[in-house]
């Protein structure tokens, strides 16, 4: 009796004891810090500017936002399929629900991006009665939090037009409702951020913090997308829609937006901290695919503006330390999953500038032939070597040669690739497209095992020359446009181009597609273009046939481009509908067009 009832009385004396210790109850928690603590001591307050840099969405999100538009196919649909097919309603947002649980689009969309606007808020109000030592280290934060801040209202413009401009934190007896801004009014407000920002910051420093270039930067893509079509057509792509001020500009001078945006550019070009990395003119075209592919393969260069290294705290897997892995041939048991579809794979050119075509016989021969090399260092196809394979496949393919086809032995059997999904290797994953990507993929790492710790590029230098060139476009200064195109197709061992007129802006187009596949901006430009229509066709890839010899080589390949997806455009997918619950909550809000 006594052994069993011993362990009760000592809990009761142990409680007894405790009740008694007051100081017990008073102990500061030590793993967090009270708001009080935070705002008096500035190394909490920079920790606290840390974590909000935690909702730029990750590099998983800009992977995954490559499957919704005419760049890759994701090969577990994951609710992309839906969306290519422009069936977002403010009742099915998609990958981009707050609550799908593979979702990373929710970081960029409605709800997530006003809890990171929140905490941008908390700190302008608190960072007065911070008691720092050095000014320069409050103006740094501030400079920061306003880069933040306006990064996060560029996103809900890029996907939602004008919102609701919030400064302030709100309390429980405030009035939560509150009217979109229009359109104008929100790029106007980040345009005074990136002011302000570019005011306070230092010039050169640690670039994955916002620096006086990264804020140039942001300016600089903001007022590109503000003067493109699609916010100065006054909504008549929306069927009389009521308020077309909220999704673009209702007044003013188009050509003078685009006079903004060259302004914009050129003050990120005028700093001189910045240059195209890698040789200028390369001598061969093998040589010309490293430079591409190197500029993604380092941990900082002189093209970076601002970069982003790979938080596991908040994405775990899926993130881009596994971007090998997510997006590499099955056959390295890799996953595949973001495979590049075949309009991408057409859109880069031959090697002396002109269109790669399947109606050319040449071309279908040998579609990989003398290709722009930065198609040999973005994209993985038939016949390609990579790295070595892992332990358990090398003895049937010790090179290290992409297999996406259907081969025929001797004796008249049919071998499906190491890389397809019949293979013998993961044939439960792999592409459909018969591509994957190599971009950003670290060769010497082994994906299945490891992790790449390198860098995502949010900004860099040949983005900002590629504005700079467009905005010269829309002002007819042609010359100078084609002058920094060309600055970045020689860096890539391609030709200049000398088209004029409507020719030289679809070269623009498709040389903005190539030099920037898949780092988000795509999704944006064939939005603000008004292309989306073609850009949403039936996503391709290629089937390969070919024969397969006693020791596993494969030769007489043939090649022929397939469907893999059917697609579809609805114009009201030019925005994305605000959530029907939000709706609900903000009586004060309009929806956005055609939903």
């Amino acid at each position: 009796m006594k052994k069993r009832i011993y362990p009760f009385l000592l809990a009761i004396a142990l409680a007894g004891a405790t009740s008694c210790d007051t100081d017990v109850l008073e102990q500061t928690p030590l793993d967090k810090f009270s708001d009080a603590a935070v705002w008096q001591d500035p190394a909490l307050v920079e920790t606290y500017v840390n974590n909000i840099y935690l909702g730029i969405p990750s590099p998983f999100h800009t992977i995954m936002l490559a499957n919704l538009v005419d760049e890759a196919h994701f090969n577990a649909d994951w609710e992309t399929g839906n969306m290519t097919k422009s069936q977002v309603t403010p009742s099915y947002l998609g990958v981009f629900d707050d609550g799908f649980w593979v979702s990373h689009e929710r970081y960029m969309t409605w709800n997530g991006t006003y809890k990171n606007i929140r905490a941008c808020n908390l700190f302008m109000e608190k960072i007065e009665s911070v008691p720092f030592e050095v000014q320069s280290q409050k103006d740094r934060l501030i400079g920061e939090v306003s880069f933040l801040r306006a990064y996060f209202y560029h996103r809900l413009a890029s996907l939602y037009g004008g919102v609701p401009i919030i400064t302030d934190t709100y309390t429980l007896s405030d009035d939560f409702t509150a009217a979109r801004n229009s359109y104008e009014e929100v790029i106007s407000f980040v345009v005074a951020e990136c002011d302000k920002a570019a005011g306070l910051l230092p010039a050169t420093g640690d670039k994955a913090r916002a620096t006086q270039g990264a804020a140039l930067a942001l300016k600089s893509r903001v007022l590109l997308y503000a003067a493109s079509d699609l916010h100065n057509t006054n909504a008549s792509w929306a069927g009389g829609y009521a308020n077309p001020e909220l999704v673009g500009y209702v007044g003013g001078d188009q050509q003078a937006r685009w006079q903004a945006a060259k302004d914009a550019a050129k003050a990120v070009m005028d700093l001189g901290l910045y240059n195209l990395f890698g040789e200028a003119n390369p001598t061969s075209s093998e040589a010309a695919t490293e430079n591409y592919a190197n500029i993604f393969l380092n941990n900082g260069n002189s093209e970076d503006i601002f970069i982003q290294f790979n938080d596991n705290l908040r994405n775990a897997n899926w993130d881009a330390p596994n971007v090998g892995l997510f997006t590499g041939p099955n056959g390295w048991h890799n996953w595949g999953e973001s495979s590049p579809i075949g309009q991408l794979a057409d859109r880069y050119e031959m090697i002396d500038g002109t269109e790669f075509s399947w109606s050319n016989p040449a071309h279908k021969a040998n579609p990989y032939q003398n290709r722009d090399p930065r198609f040999y260092a973005s994209i993985l196809y038939e016949g390609a070597v990579w790295r070595p394979r892992p332990a358990d496949v090398i003895a049937a393919d010790p090179i290290g040669i992409v297999q996406v086809g259907n081969y025929t032995r001797a004796d008249g059997t049919v071998v499906p690739g190491l890389d397809t999904r019949k293979g013998p290797i993961e044939d439960w994953n792999g592409s459909y497209t018969g591509y994957y990507l190599r971009k950003f993929v670290d060769p010497t790492v082994d994906h299945q095992y490891e992790k790449q710790t390198l860098p995502f590029r949010r900004f860099r230098y040949a983005e900002i020359l590629l504005n700079y060139a467009e905005a010269c476009l829309a002002l007819g200064q042609e010359d100078e446009a084609r002058t920094y195109i060309n600055q970045v197709r020689a860096r890539s061992g391609m030709p200049p181009v000398t088209e004029s007129g409507q020719a030289l802006v679809d070269k623009y187009r498709n040389e903005r597609s190539i030099e920037l596949a898949y780092e988000e901006q795509r999704f944006f430009d064939v939005r603000r273009w008004m292309i989306a229509e073609e850009a949403y066709e039936d996503a391709t890839g290629v089937s390969v046939t070919g024969t397969m010899a006693a020791d596993g080589s494969i030769s007489n390949r043939t090649y022929a481009p397939i469907v893999i997806q059917d697609r579809e455009w609805n114009p009201r997918f030019y925005f994305l509908p605000i959530e029907l619950d939000e709706m609900n909550r903000n009586t004060k809000l309009i929806q956005n067009p055609l939903y």
